[in-house]
């Protein structure tokens, strides 16, 4: 035991100064191509110009690549789920690159590996350290989520507006333009974006298909089709408008009442996982030798985190069974 016990601290140490080491290396490599790139920059400017700083928020300029990291970059091309990666960055309007991303996957799944593994039996340590991983993502997803539903709330408004705008005898791309300036920030980013590439040559259609491919949600595609179909029939686009902003209004109401109604399972779902979680704590304050006895067995590390994660599928699968969608 005791040979085990030095052989797991120095593994322990070992992957520490690792992972501290990889941090530090990158962060090196990073401002070295940070300099580099400005060094080129200078240089490449003629003599007495001024020279323009360019951040990342500029809308103009915008790097394509995946990762400041060389080697990590090279690597990213090679595999499909990039773009996939790429795209809910995107719609989840965050400024993160891929690598920063798949860098932190990785050294959250290392963190907790590292943790686990001694506590937890090998397989349920790597399962724990591979959902870890998967939390920078899963927060990526939470905050797409949460702006395609304050989009949601927003359109309709947004479209009575434009119906106001296109019955008083604007134009379309004026009275985009107009409602861009009084709608709510994340509708008005996506409307605005939009009249932009139209009006710089990208055409309607093209704008339309970029405007759905953000926002892959129902009524920006009902709002799309009105739009297109309108340009090749004509017809009165306002009272269009009208409706699909009536229809909208209705159907974010008849979600409202499903989620208030669904909200009853998923707090039993939440309590029942919760629940013997608490009470093996409780036991572990009230007796800890109580539950030492499972503990200590040869079988119970396993069986405890079998239990667990049945506590953690079942609470994933009550979610799913109680969201409804519309």
């Amino acid at each position: 035991m005791l040979i085990v016990s030095v052989l797991s601290f120095f593994v322990v140490i070992f992957l520490l100064s690792t992972i501290a080491v990889a941090l530090a290396w990158m962060t090196f490599l990073k401002r070295q191509t940070e300099a580099t790139e400005a060094a080129r920059g200078d240089a490449e400017a003629p003599p007495g110009a001024e020279v323009t700083t360019v951040t990342d928020d500029s809308p103009l300029f915008r790097s394509e690549r995946l990762s400041t990291l060389s080697f990590w970059d090279s690597l990213l091309t090679h595999f499909d789920f990039v773009e996939i990666l790429k795209t809910r960055i995107a719609q989840a309007d965050l400024n993160w690159s891929v690598g920063r991303v798949t860098l932190s996957m990785l050294l959250s799944a290392t963190v907790a590996l590292v943790l686990l593994w001694k506590i937890l039996p090998l397989w349920a340590a790597l399962l724990s350290a591979l959902a870890v991983a998967f939390a920078p993502y899963g927060y990526i997803l939470h905050l797409r989520r949460k702006r395609f539903d304050k989009f949601r709330e927003g359109f309709p408004d947004v479209l009575d507006s434009l119906a106001r705008a296109l019955r008083a005898g604007y134009p379309l791309a004026s009275a985009m333009e107009s409602v861009s300036m009084e709608a709510t920030s994340t509708v008005a980013v996506e409307i605005r974006k939009t009249s932009t590439e139209a009006n710089l040559g990208m055409g309607w259609n093209r704008a339309l298909e970029n405007l759905g491919r953000r926002l892959p949600l129902l009524e920006v595609n009902l709002f799309a089709a009105a739009v297109q179909l309108h340009a090749r029939t004509g017809g009165r686009l306002g009272e269009v408008m009208g409706g699909l902003a009536e229809t909208m209004r209705e159907t974010e109401a008849l979600r409202g009442e499903v989620r208030a109604l669904a909200a009853h399972g998923k707090l039993t779902g939440l309590i029942l996982t919760i629940l013997p979680i608490g009470i093996a704590g409780m036991m572990m304050v009230v007796s800890p030798g109580y539950m030492l006895v499972l503990y200590n067995h040869p079988l119970g590390k396993d069986l405890i985190a079998v239990a667990v994660g049945c506590l953690v599928l079942a609470h994933f699968v009550i979610r799913k069974i109680v969201d409804i969608q519309i």
